[in-house]
């Protein structure tokens, strides 16, 4: 008879453990299956330049930043001054991926806020952002010299983000 009471009992322990884990953790660290991965392939358009084309591969040898984006995201829109304030630093080269977006939507954004991008390539179905796994904009992905995925940020960089966490990352990626 207590065995047909203990099985619930332990199964609503059990969830309710799950459930303070879950409720504990930072959303903007969801865990990724990339880490540590090489970063996907692609070859796609440039924002700017619609006739020239970007591909990570152009960028092996240097650890840089991709940042996914879009002209329509409110979250990018807050987020700009730091990437701003980022590109300015010279600490990594940074790479926008304007996603789902209309070209002259994010030019017209790029133009009235700054353009902290070394270039913009233009996913306009959101296929790479597919392949990189993007749960929404903005995310940030900083690539090693290998072209390994070594963080991801979910959600706008902050000042505590970038001086916390990518910063120091990148001080140790260059250094090996």
């Amino acid at each position: 008879m207590k065995a047909k009471f203990l099985i619930p009992l332990l199964l609503f322990v059990v969830l309710v453990i799950f459930l303070a884990v879950g409720l504990n953790r930072d959303p903007h660290e969801v865990p990724s299956p990339l880490i540590n991965k090489p970063a996907p392939a692609f070859d796609i358009p440039q924002l700017a330049q619609a006739n020239k084309t970007f591909s990570p591969e152009s960028m092996k040898g240097q650890v840089w930043i991709l940042n996914v984006w879009a002209s329509w995201c409110v979250a990018c829109r807050e987020e700009h001054p730091v990437l701003v304030e980022l590109a300015h630093s010279q600490q990594a080269p940074v790479i926008g991926l304007d996603y789902k977006d209309k070209r002259e939507d994010a030019l017209a954004m790029l133009a009235k806020q700054g353009n902290p991008y070394v270039l913009s390539a233009f996913d306009a179905n959101g296929r790479v952002g597919i392949d990189y796994g993007v749960y929404g904009v903005p995310e940030t992905y900083v690539i090693d010299r290998a072209g390994i995925i070594r963080f991801k940020h979910i959600g706008p960089i902050t000042p505590a983000v970038l001086n916390e966490k990518i910063y120091p990352l990148l001080s140790e990626l260059k250094k090996s």
